[in-house]
């Protein structure tokens, strides 16, 4: 979606995604109560919002509980022509959580859980076996200072 898009929500609108930033599990009716709004017109809305502006259901896991202790981003630089081929590598590994296109010298850069600094490496090294990628630097994550966040932009 293109931030004109943003242009055709209203003030009740901008309510219903601040509640749902700020709580996604949100029933229908809860929400109503808590705007001061009907069901039916809170149903409404978030239908057209779903279609228009929300991503799909989704849930964040603390990674901690699941064991993976260590997040880190890692950029790789791809050979001419690799992209695909390494796009596809790189869902193939599970640890790979998130992989985006990036401007500069690198082409991609992926968010990466790993159990420790040991499992790290051991990720960094599949990352490598796919001829495609020329280069990587990776980064750990010492601390998160800002979540994930929209609800400023409302």
């Amino acid at each position: 979606m293109q931030p004109d898009d943003l242009r055709g929500l209203d003030s009740t609108d901008r309510r219903l995604l601040a509640a749902l930033d700020i709580d996604p599990r949100r029933s229908t009716a809860n929400l109503a109560d808590m705007l001061g709004l009907a069901r039916g017109t809170v149903h409404t809305r978030l239908e057209r919002l779903k279609a228009m502006a929300l991503r799909a259901n989704s849930v964040r896991i603390a990674p901690e509980m699941l064991g993976y202790f260590t997040r880190a981003y890692v950029s790789l630089e791809l050979s001419q022509g690799a992209l695909d081929r390494v796009v596809d590598h790189l869902r193939s590994i599970p640890e790979v959580v998130e992989t985006v296109a990036i401007s500069g010298r690198e082409d991609l850069m992926c968010e990466v859980l790993a159990r420790d600094n040991d499992h790290l490496y051991e990720i960094g090294q599949r990352i490598l076996a796919e001829a495609g990628v020329q280069r990587t630097v990776t980064s750990i994550v010492l601390r998160e200072h800002i979540s994930q966040r929209v609800r400023q932009l409302l």
